[in-house]
């Protein structure tokens, strides 16, 4: 059992000690499901951290008590908490591509945390971390356990840090933010891996999410944090059926759902007072400045025809390398001020098409016409008129920002880099873009690791749209923000669609945002578009299996649990 007792965390700062965590109180009962959720930089994960005594140097426990079986981890010696993490306690990360060691195949450290706490050898080891993969539905285990965490999508690393947490049964495990990385079919298979561990050895689950979806399809229990305190504690049922705070009121609201489609999400609004409320904001009008609607001439602003990519790999250490094809002759359209939605499961080639686009990689064969310009073969110079038009938001914030750079520098580069504005224009936009997304003036001048996960994809989002580009490829762009900041920007993206003639890709696995946010949806698998078509058809009456599958692993509110279970 893990029990949570009046428990608070500071960080260090020049002038004092600055509270995160504010004295939380919880309990998790084996065989039972707790799911910790608020917007982000709320205090979750330096709460799940403060309980692994795994704190970064400027942060602090500054009261309560962390107790396993009546254990308090805070009084233990670091030799003594190394026995009790792994073995007993685990912890699931959040970024995977950060907790993963890249000079290590991902096989060799799996089998390192096996060894580390089994009396086994390391054939047998090996052989279980086979099976762990097998378990977690990664593709191609033996071809995992011999890569490196670069060389696998960031769905598939989440799978593979997942199997390292659970590869010694531990009594507790600590999910921070699971399946932030992972498409709906393999959402739904890891959070059953999870279910089945918590009721297979009745390990306890403190489940870390912003996706209330998740947390109603499988938590017991739900405490909700705003500002470092727990502000609302109930079984799931009653949670969703009768929240009690206005913050969870208004937390729920903001969820975008399969079959509810609104033009405008609502959004969290405080006061000076700092309560909150559910406010939907009326569209942005087009501005003045944008001058009217350019005519629609009928030609797409970017088409693939025939479109592939291969990469060359050896399916046995032994073996001739052979070509896997990650995109295979994919053909779609975007008109302009549109949005395509590209749906698949994880490791389909959703991210290597969008790395196709950028002209980040060169693509083996087929036509990328953007504007009607073939760009597919063009060369660096002849692609440069092109960069300042295609702008993209990457899946991870984490590798995407320069830390060595504030904020204010990192969302000004672009503009600088093309000499746009003088310095006072770029401070005057950088201002506004941190504005739109949702964070304070005081961003501007902090570095991204002093920003939650959430907070970091605000930044990336802001820095993709500083030059008003026409296309903006979004890589899971709100795949890290909580309902309410998720909200936030994909009204912040329409407004912007209509007073800058933008168009986008929309890549994600949230089935219920791709709705919300597209004209148009293309589905994928394994480097082929299987349908294709308006958004509408698609979700009112998907032709295709794998379609259907996608959309009946949507955790969806409302619909009873067991009856999903037996399904």
């Amino acid at each position: 059992m893990l029990e949570v007792r009046n428990f608070s965390i500071a960080f260090s700062t020049s002038t004092g000690l600055k509270p995160a965590v504010r004295g939380i109180d919880f309990a998790i009962k084996p065989g039972e499901i707790l799911g910790l959720v608020g917007e982000s930089g709320s205090g979750k994960t330096i709460t799940s951290l403060g309980v692994m005594g795994l704190l970064p140097p400027n942060a602090v426990v500054t009261g309560g008590e962390v107790l396993v079986d009546g254990v308090d981890m805070l009084k233990l010696s670091p030799a003594e908490l190394r026995k009790l993490r792994g073995r007993h306690v685990s912890m699931i990360f959040q970024d995977p591509m950060a907790s993963l060691d890249p000079i290590f195949t991902c096989g060799d450290q799996i089998v390192e945390a096996i060894l580390l706490h089994e009396t086994i050898g390391k054939t047998a080891a090996r052989k279980k971390a086979l099976e762990l993969l097998e378990k977690v539905r990664i593709p191609d285990p033996e071809r995992t356990m011999r890569s490196y965490p670069h060389e696998l999508s960031g769905g598939q690393c989440q799978r593979v840090m997942i199997a390292m947490a659970v590869s010694c049964k531990p009594r507790i495990i600590i999910a921070d933010e699971p399946t932030t990385a992972l498409d709906v079919t393999v959402q739904k298979q890891v959070l059953d891996l999870l279910r089945g561990l918590n009721q297979e050895v009745g390990a306890a689950i403190l489940l870390i999410t912003h996706d209330l979806g998740v947390i109603y399809e499988v938590a017991d229990r739900v405490v909700v944090m705003y500002a470092g305190k727990k502000m609302e504690e109930a079984t799931t049922q009653d949670l969703f059926a009768n929240p009690q705070s206005d913050y969870a009121k208004a937390l729920i609201d903001s969820m975008p759902a399969l079959g509810s489609k609104h033009a405008r999400l609502p959004v969290i609004q405080r006061d000076d007072a700092g309560n909150v409320r559910s406010v939907r904001p009326e569209a942005r009008a087009r501005s003045a400045e944008a001058g009217p609607m350019p005519d629609d001439d009928g030609v797409p602003l970017l088409e693939l025809k025939d479109l592939c990519k291969s990469y060359w790999v050896k399916p046995t250490p032994l073996s001739a390398p052979v070509e896997m094809r990650a995109v295979d002759k994919v053909n779609i359209a975007i008109a302009p001020r549109t949005t395509l939605g590209l749906v698949g499961e994880s490791g389909c080639g959703k991210t290597t098409l969008s790395r196709a686009v950028m002209r980040l990689s060169t693509p083996g064969s087929g036509q990328i016409l953007f504007k009607g310009k073939d760009i597919a073969k063009l060369s660096e110079s002849a692609m440069q008129p092109f960069r300042r038009e295609i702008a993209m938001v990457f899946q991870n914030p984490y590798g995407s920002l320069n830390p060595r750079q504030a904020v204010a520098d990192l969302v000004a580069a672009p503009m600088v880099i093309v000499g746009e504005g003088t310095s006072a224009e770029r401070s005057k936009r950088v201002a506004y873009l941190l504005d739109a997304v949702g964070l304070p003036k005081a961003a501007a001048s902090r570095y991204p690791h002093e920003f939650s996960g959430g907070q970091r994809q605000r930044i990336a989002v802001a820095r993709a749209l500083a030059l008003k580009p026409s296309l903006v490829i979004c890589d899971e762009a709100v795949s890290a923000l909580d309902v309410s900041v998720q909200a936030q920007v994909l009204n912040l993206l329409k407004d912007l669609q209509l007073e800058f003639d933008l168009t986008y890709l929309f890549i994600s696995h949230d089935l219920s945002v791709v709705e919300h946010v597209s004209d148009t949806v293309a589905v994928m698998q394994k480097g082929r578009i299987v349908e294709y078509g308006p958004a509408d058809d698609i979700f009112a009456a998907p032709k295709d299996a794998y379609t259907r599958m996608l959309l009946d692993a949507v955790p969806i509110i409302g619909v009873d649990r067991a009856a999903r279970r037996a399904q």
